[in-house]
């Protein structure tokens, strides 16, 4: 239904509006998705009924809201969430650089207001990478290719690292996680032919594994 559609791109809309650092209207705008998401009936027939005042009447939705979903129903768009998501652009590829590196939006503020990173710094590396991915969700898929590759192999990265690697992206492979088998402390080895597990002790000797399977530690192999 039309109603998880407008719903997500609430939530969307949210999103940006905390990227630009707008106060309250986040929380309004994710109070009207939740809404809109426990909404028994379609919004399309409430609108063929009633119009915008019935849209109007949906608890959480207001005024401004409702001319919103009206302008979907009718052009399957809303202007103001197109000029946001042109205006923040920059922003939200920032944004997604260092939520691959595990800090959130609040967090990255935080350390912003407390000086531990410049944000500035990363504008115009940002902008460079949206002029050559062209549009925000490329430059996300791109950061998002590095990062895999980087992490897997325990390597720093910054959005620079995108250009340096563009020519390479479709190739950029994660490294593969291989685990390894262990039992107090010693490596365990897997028989195929006597599709057994054996333990390795210090001196060399073969023990079978007679113990529970969930018992056995697995550890990254590097």
């Amino acid at each position: 239904m039309l109603n998880e559609k407008i719903a997500k791109i609430f939530l969307e809309t949210a999103e940006l509006l905390e990227i630009k650092g707008v106060p309250f209207k986040p929380r309004a705008y994710r109070k009207a998705a939740v809404s809109l998401a426990d909404l028994k009936d379609d919004l399309e027939k409430i609108y063929k009924e009633k119009g915008i005042s019935g849209i109007k009447n949906i608890p959480g939705i207001g005024k401004s809201m409702s001319e919103k979903i009206e302008e979907y129903i009718k052009k399957r768009k809303i202007k103001y969430v197109e000029d946001l998501k042109k205006e923040t652009a920059i922003r939200q590829i920032v944004t997604h650089f260092f939520e691959t590196k595990g800090l959130s939006l609040k967090e990255l503020k935080n350390n912003a207001k407390k000086k531990r990173i410049v944000y500035s710094r990363f504008t115009r590396p940002a902008k460079e990478l949206l002029d050559l991915a062209g549009s925000v969700e490329n430059a996300k898929a791109a950061i998002d290719k590095v990062a895999a590759w980087a992490n897997s192999r325990n390597l720093d990265y910054a959005i620079e690292t995108v250009f340096k690697k563009w020519l390479e992206l479709e190739r950029l492979k994660p490294k593969e996680v291989v685990k390894q088998a262990f039992y107090m402390g010693n490596p365990m080895v897997w028989s195929e032919t006597k599709k057994k597990w054996f333990v390795i002790t210090p001196e060399g000797s073969w023990l079978e594994f007679c113990d529970n399977e969930d018992q056995i530690e697995w550890r990254i192999k590097k």
